[in-house]
């Protein structure tokens, strides 16, 4: 049985961002995210009137009388959310928390598929996998993919595995996907196999990140607390030198980050607990459909 309270999120987010896609990413996520085109089929016995630059002539060879190529329009594609539950992501100092932010855009993102008639599945990850949904169609099967993303603060792990996640994700997604990785990315070691599986699927890093991360106020003497390790450690915030340590190691992590997605060929939306993120989506769609034309 589904708490009162879960549900009352599910159906606010669910209004939320099905205006979001109605109102203003319909049509951009159709025209930026393709099916593969025309694709193969199945090969048959020529029939009077079918085009003759059909013919294969391998099989008609064979067989001793004209088979054709038969092609479809393929335009199904599977989107995949992987969803980073680590408890970093539970951290927040504005309108939301981190995995809040996370959620409703796993939500956006499955409605816009569903809505195209793509298929769309759910990996919720921490150090482990903590949840596969696999890739369906309907409005059901998103309600779902909404339920699971609201309860990936009911998790086993705490720290961050993106490695992990790539492996699964290429052991259970045969066909090629567009995947959206989201996360804060408090994690290192995981270059090569994120360069590896996005040659294998078109992968999109969605970076969700919050303002006290890069930028500490002089509050005095503050306890502060590793969200994924229990580490704690006090420190003196009124000391000018120790705040602008804390902002360039802030900084540097942030360069370094977009200089391994960069590297891998991988896109980036780079959204925040403090701003609306829907204007990071959009900017992402119009370079994107730019760069198609």
């Amino acid at each position: 049985m589904i708490p009162k309270e879960v549900l009352r999120k599910i159906r606010k987010i669910h209004i939320t961002t099905s205006r979001m896609v109605t109102d203003v990413f319909a049509g951009q996520y159709h025209s930026v995210f393709k099916g593969r085109g025309i694709e193969f089929d199945e090969v048959r016995e020529y029939i009077p009137g079918d085009d003759i630059r059909a013919i294969d002539w391998n099989v008609t060879a064979r067989m001793g009388h004209p088979y054709v190529k038969k092609y479809v329009e393929e335009r199904e594609l599977t989107v995949m959310l992987a969803l980073d539950a680590s408890m970093s992501s539970r951290f927040g100092s504005a309108r939301q928390l981190k995995n809040q932010v996370a959620a409703e855009i796993c939500s956006l993102l499955a409605l816009s598929a569903v809505n195209n008639n793509d298929k769309v599945g759910l990996i919720v990850f921490t150090d482990r996998i903590e949840k596969f949904v696999p890739p369906r169609k309907g409005l059901r099967h998103v309600l779902r993919v909404i339920r699971e993303s609201l309860y990936s603060d009911e998790t086993k792990g705490s720290g961050t595995d993106i490695s992990l996640a790539l492996q699964y994700l290429n052991r259970v997604t045969k066909r090629r996907a567009i995947v959206f990785l989201i996360s804060d990315f408090f994690d290192t070691g995981f270059e090569r196999l994120l360069r590896a599986s996005n040659r294998r699927h078109d992968i999109i890093a969605v970076p969700v990140t919050d303002l006290r991360e890069a930028f500490m106020p002089d509050v005095g003497m503050v306890e502060l607390e590793d969200a994924e390790t229990g580490g704690r450690v006090t420190v003196d915030t009124s000391d000018a030198a120790w705040r602008r340590d804390y902002e360039t190691r802030a900084l540097e992590r942030k360069a370094l980050r977009r200089k391994l997605l960069g590297a891998s060929g991988v896109d980036a939306i780079e959204v925040t607990t403090y701003a609306p993120y829907t204007g990071e989506l959009i900017r992402f769609f119009k370079l994107r459909e730019k760069r198609m034309a």
